[in-house]
């Protein structure tokens, strides 16, 4: 089962138990409040992770981060949460802008 590590939120570690989710839904279903402005529909940038290891996992971009990345809103590192589905073990962090105010997050 592969597992969402988010460096950020004190190495939260995360078991995606259903690969047909997104990685939002799934960190969603743990508690975990992560933004998402579009509702996960891939037309803001505000589910952005910035991906420190397995990105490889994730596939390819979607046409709305193909897009997004055309419009220099994404960083080669960076996918959307809300596009992704998970095949293997990942390792994140919440991207800079999109950190909550009611949050503490960690180095």
């Amino acid at each position: 089962m592969p597992k969402i590590l988010i460096r950020n939120l004190n190495n939260k570690t995360i078991s995606a138990n259903d690969a047909k989710k997104s990685i939002l839904d799934i960190i969603h279903s743990e508690s975990v409040d992560w933004m998402h402005a579009c509702g996960g529909k891939g037309k803001c940038t505000t589910c952005k992770m910035v991906v420190h290891a397995g990105i490889d996992t994730l596939g390819t971009d979607t046409e709305p981060e193909e897009r997004l990345r055309g419009l220099e809103r994404l960083a080669e590192n960076e996918r959307l949460a809300c596009q992704c589905k998970l095949s293997g073990d990942i390792e994140i962090s919440v991207a800079e802008g999109n950190k909550f105010p009611h949050i503490e997050y960690s180095a």
